[in-house]
C-alpha cells in the first residue's frame, strides 16, 4: 500500500464514537451550516418510512442536527410515498425535477436532481432500503464536515453480512471496485466501502461534479472528487454493520458492467466499443441470451445548470 495512503488510513479514517453527538452539535451550531438527508427511493415501502422515522426522531426532534429530510422516489409502483411521507419526510418526484432535462433510469440521475430541490450546505446521501436502521449513519459522516473544515466527502464504512456470514456482502465492491481502485487509482485504495450509498459531503463539492446516471455514481464521485480536492478533503467513518436488501447475480453484473464503464470513461474518456451486456438465463431450450444497455449517460455538474444557478442566487 502507498505511503500516502497509510498516512491517511491513520488522519482520515474515524469511528462515530470519535464525536460524540453534543461536540457534532455545537460546531454545527458555530459554523452556522445546515444539514439535508437525502433518501433515493424505488419500491421501498417496507423500509423507507422506518429510515425516515428513526432520523426525524434522534436527528430533529431530539437534537437539531438535520434540518430537512427529502425522498426522491424514481417511480416506485408500491406505497413507497406514502409511507415515507407519513413517516415525515418530504417526498418529491425525480420527474418533478428539472422536467425540462427528461429523466432517465438510475440511483446517480435521482442523486444529481436532489441536489435542485435540498437547500442544506451539507447533503447526506442514504439508501432507502436499509434494515435494522441506525442514526449513527448519519451524524457518524456528517460529523467530520461540522468539526473538520478541510475535510469535503465522507463515505461510511461497516461490515456488510450476507445470509447471516459476516464479511460476505459487497460482491461488487469486492470483485470489480476494489480492483479498480487499487490498479488505477491507488491512492483510494483505503477506502473500506467504496461504492457504499451512505455518504456525506460538501454542497460546494457536489455541485461541481458530474454524475453518471446509474450504478456507477459512487466510484466516479470518488475519482472525480480526488482530482478535484485531494486525498486530504476524503474521508470515511465506520458506523457499525449496514443490513439490506441483496440482488441476485445477474443484476449485480449488470451494477459491475455500469462500474466498469464509468472507470473507463475516466481513464481514457474515449470510444465506449460496446456499451452493452448479454447475460444467460436458463430458458425451456437451453440457455438464452439477455441483453441489456451500460448505462452511458453522465450529468454535467449541476454548477453548470441555468435552474440551479438561478436558485442559488436567489
Amino acid at each position: 500500500m502507498l505511503k500516502e495512503v497509510e498516512r491517511w488510513l491513520n488522519t482520515r479514517s474515524w469511528s462515530v464514537a470519535d464525536r460524540p453527538l453534543h461536540g457534532i452539535m455545537s460546531a454545527k451550531r458555530a459554523s452556522g451550516s445546515t444539514v439535508s438527508v437525502v433518501l433515493p427511493a424505488l419500491n421501498e415501502e417496507e423500509t423507507v418510512g422506518e429510515i425516515v422515522a428513526v432520523i426525524r426522531d434522534d436527528l430533529m426532534r431530539q437534537v437539531p442536527l438535520v434540518d430537512e429530510i427529502v425522498v426522491v422516489d424514481s417511480g416506485s409502483t408500491d406505497r413507497t410515498s406514502e409511507v415515507a411521507a407519513a413517516a415525515g419526510a418530504r417526498v418529491v418526484h425525480r420527474d418533478e425535477i428539472l422536467p425540462r432535462i427528461p429523466a432517465v433510469p438510475g440511483k446517480g440521475e435521482v442523486l444529481w436532481r436532489s441536489l435542485l430541490v435540498t437547500s442544506g450546505d451539507i447533503v447526506c446521501f442514504i439508501d432507502a432500503d436499509l434494515r435494522e436502521f441506525s442514526s449513527d449513519f448519519v451524524s457518524g459522516i456528517v460529523g467530520p464536515l461540522l468539526t473538520e473544515p478541510d475535510v469535503d466527502l465522507v463515505k461510511g464504512m461497516y461490515d456488510r453480512p450476507l445470509a447471516g456470514a459476516a464479511g460476505q456482502g459487497g460482491r461488487v465492491t469486492e470483485l470489480m471496485a476494489r480492483p479498480l481502485l487499487n490498479m488505477h487509482w491507488p491512492q483510494l485504495a483505503g477506502f473500506v466501502q467504496p461504492l457504499g450509498g451512505e455518504y456525506a459531503a460538501r454542497r460546494s463539492l457536489l455541485e461541481q461534479l458530474p454524475f453518471p446516471v446509474g450504478y456507477g455514481v459512487e466510484l466516479g464521485m470518488l475519482v472525480d472528487a480526488l482530482h478535484l480536492v485531494g486525498l486530504d478533503a476524503l474521508a470515511q467513518v465506520d458506523v457499525g454493520e449496514r443490513k439490506h436488501r441483496h440482488q441476485d447475480g445477474q443484476a449485480l453484473g449488470r451494477m459491475s458492467a455500469a462500474i466498469y464503464r464509468t472507470a473507463q470513461l475516466r481513464l481514457a474518456r474515449g470510444h465506449l466499443i460496446r456499451p452493452s451486456l448479454t447475460q444467460f438465463e436458463r430458458g425451456e431450450d437451453g440457455f438464452e441470451p439477455r441483453t441489456y444497455s451500460v448505462d452511458t449517460e453522465e450529468r454535467p455538474p449541476m454548477a453548470e445548470i441555468s435552474e440551479y444557478v438561478k436558485r442559488r442566487a436567489a
